[in-house]
């Protein structure tokens, strides 16, 4: 649902009929989510039924993620939004600026590269396990993961950062183990950043400031309008749980 309801935010503003949408949320269970090209044949869907945990694949590309004891953020806007106006790698470092000053308001000393430090790394299962380009860190480890896909004319960015818990619990859920290495030496959790527990809460109101001064935002709290809910029913139903689109690859 999830998932289905960041593409209906999408399809409901190129219809006319949403607004660009900054949008927090948590999985309920924990989920394994798969990039778009990802193969379903990395799931270890056994493992995953024994842990209580759900599977789904993306819209936006990267590797296998499992939201569990994170904060996941979603941004939709259209392309000609000056904040997202671009290419991929300027509107995810455009945006990016939201989350940094978020996490600093925190206490987090993240930091974010200016020049591009990985070209071609190997890729295993997890996405954590992947250093990327302008990733955020704290001491040389990553904090988020994002990942951006553009449809209809608008841009759909949607990240996961991890706020406590054991990183590896991934691999539990993931058959293929090949170029996959601990998590624990390359990716950080924002309790292992600051030195203290955070709630889910705490870190939606530092993020909300975070976003609206560095981007200069005006937020205003909403729900999901009746179009955007029917369309997410819609996604959630013939998309989202169906082996056709988890299993397409």
């Amino acid at each position: 649902m999830n998932m289905a309801v960041d593409e209906a935010i999408l399809h409901a503003l190129a219809d006319g009929k949403g607004r660009p949408t900054l949008r927090f949320y948590q999985w309920h269970p924990p989920c394994l989510s798969l990039g778009y090209n990802q193969p379903c044949s990395d799931v270890d869907t056994e493992a995953c039924a024994r842990l209580g945990y759900t599977w789904v694949r993306r819209p936006t590309g990267g590797r296998a993620i499992l939201h569990c004891d994170e904060l996941t953020y979603s941004v939709i806007a259209p392309e000609d939004e000056p904040r997202v106006r671009g290419g991929i790698t300027e509107s995810y470092r455009r945006l990016s600026q939201g989350l940094l000053a978020g996490l600093r308001i925190l206490g987090a000393d993240v930091f974010q590269p200016q020049e591009e430090k990985v070209l071609n790394a190997p890729q295993g299962a997890a996405c954590f396990d992947t250093p990327s380009n302008y990733e955020i860190t704290v001491g040389g480890k990553k904090l988020i993961g994002s990942a951006q896909v553009r449809r209809r004319g608008q841009v759909l960015q949607h990240g996961a950062l991890p706020l406590y818990g054991d990183l590896d619990r991934i691999f539990a859920c993931l058959r293929t183990q090949a170029g996959c290495r601990s998590l624990r030496e390359r990716a950080i959790t924002l309790e292992q950043a600051l030195g203290r527990a955070v709630s889910f809460e705490e870190v939606v109101q530092a993020l909300r400031q975070g976003f609206s001064q560095a981007l200069n935002l005006e937020l205003v709290e909403d729900t999901l309008n009746a179009y955007e809910q029917h369309l997410a029913e819609q996604l959630y139903h013939t998309r989202y749980t169906t082996p056709e689109w988890n299993c397409r690859v």
